[in-house]
């Protein structure tokens, strides 16, 4: 496939049977072809995505000294802010061209997570900025319920499989700034050649060109969705659960082009987690003779420990 393909949600919420299978067909045969989606239709309102970019922008523009208070030591950046420099993708020991903010999930009515998870951390700068993510994260978490109720009915699992495990789950929005590049970067870019951890990604509508999908051709396309779309892909987690049958696409952030090292770039990936005990166990009907099965056993908070050791974000 040379493009991305494009989805509308409001096919699978429409209760007309033949629209909700069409939008199960349209995204299970992406997913399992590229792994990467435009999809509309979503709950997002323009005017919440305007309101979050505003707020975002002036975080980022705050003074450095200020925004380092807001990077807590010993949480692997689950929480608030994540300096230039400090990511790397697998493999890799250059850092991103990037720095982020994560809010993370608002517990509801189950003590135990509340201990678990970090609190999120609270900006005192701007009025808005913790009720716009937090409205934010909570569109992107419903569009990304629906998501994947249609990939359980493509998988012949029932329609509410994924609910119980992400209900309370370990999500993160994370908007990113990649500032103006100053220097000729070293081996580095804005986001070297990765796969998500998490189970899908919905990232808005980036600001600035960039991001590439590598295909089965191994050559890379740009992945550019209209500004009311969400461009959805699928992460390692449910690519292991699936025993590889929909597929954790390997994607990049490139560097502009030199006349255009002057200008930031801003992007918003919610990256959809479920709770820490989910078992990644290769489901039984995406193993057979011609797929034996790919991965070992393993729940989705040990495999999200052994990434964030593999990314640079804690320590063994």
């Amino acid at each position: 496939m040379s493009a991305i393909p494009s989805v509308d949600l409001q096919d699978f919420v429409s209760g007309e049977p033949l629209r909700k299978q069409k939008f199960i067909t349209e995204i299970g045969n992406a997913f399992e072809q590229i792994g990467f989606v435009a999809l509309s239709g979503h709950f997002l309102s323009d005017e919440l995505v305007k309101d979050l970019y505003t707020e975002i922008k002036n975080f980022f523009n705050l003074p450095q000294e200020t925004k380092d208070t807001y990077e807590i030591e010993g949480i692997g950046g689950q929480r608030g802010y994540t300096s230039f420099g400090k990511e790397h993708a697998k493999g890799r020991k250059e850092g991103d061209l990037k720095e982020f903010w994560h809010f993370g999930q608002y517990v509801v009515d189950n003590p135990q997570l509340e201990i678990e998870y970090p609190e999120n951390i609270m900006v005192t700068e701007f009025e808005k900025f913790n009720t716009v993510g937090k409205e934010t994260y909570k569109m992107l978490e419903k569009t990304a319920k629906y998501v994947l109720r249609a990939l359980a009915l493509h998988l012949d699992l029932e329609e509410n499989y994924f609910d119980k495990f992400i209900l309370n789950g370990n999500s993160i929005l994370r908007p990113i700034h990649y500032p103006p590049i100053a220097h000729e970067p070293k081996n580095a870019v804005r986001a070297a050649a990765h796969g998500d951890i998490n189970l899908i990604t919905l990232l808005m509508g980036a600001i600035g060109r960039g991001l590439q999908v590598q295909n089965h051709d191994g050559e890379w396309v740009d992945a550019i969705a209209r500004p009311d779309q969400l461009m959805i892909n699928v992460g390692d987690m449910l690519s292991r659960l699936t025993n590889n049958k929909l597929k954790s696409t390997i994607h990049q952030v490139v560097n502009p082009p030199k006349e255009l090292w002057g200008t930031s770039r801003y992007s918003i990936p919610f990256f959809m987690h479920p709770i820490s005990e989910m078992p990644l166990n290769c489901l039984a009907n995406c193993v057979d003779a011609d797929r034996p099965k790919q991965f070992e056993d393993i729940t989705a908070g040990d495999f999200l420990h052994e990434r964030l050791i593999e990314l640079g974000l804690i320590k063994k």
